[in-house]
């Protein structure tokens, strides 16, 4: 059976210390509209691409991108042979990296706007 997947979501990591600061920023440079809760782990700033400011350890920052999908366990093996590799499971995801090392995530679908912009996956 086929599956599909696409990129949900653009995720700015950032410690505590500056948390609410990033939020203020994003929401203002984009555009959009968030509300903060500096007790949640996320802050959504929705849109046809989901811009998302997580709270993490100060000593993480960075970006990274989030792919959704109806099928993790085939969009992982997908990545993997274009030669993604797996880093570690949380929860229903994995966290993965590129061939240059970069971090992202495969998640299961997430996002109201599913499956707007999916590409369908033959079966391998």
């Amino acid at each position: 059976m086929a599956h599909r997947s696409r990129i949900c979501a653009v995720l700015l990591d950032t410690g505590a210390d500056a948390y609410a600061d990033t939020v203020a920023f994003w929401a203002g440079a984009l555009g959009r509209t968030a509300t903060f809760d500096a007790d949640k782990r996320y802050t959504a700033l929705p849109g046809a691409l989901d811009y998302i400011v997580q709270r993490v350890d100060s000593d993480h920052r960075g970006m990274h991108i989030d792919i959704e999908t109806d099928d993790v366990a085939a969009e992982v093996a997908r990545l993997e042979a274009l030669g993604a590799r797996r880093k570690y499971q949380v929860r229903s995801w994995w966290v993965m990296e590129d061939p240059g090392g970069h971090a992202f995530c495969v998640v299961p679908v997430q996002s109201q706007s599913w499956p707007d912009g999916a590409t369908e996956w033959p079966q391998s």
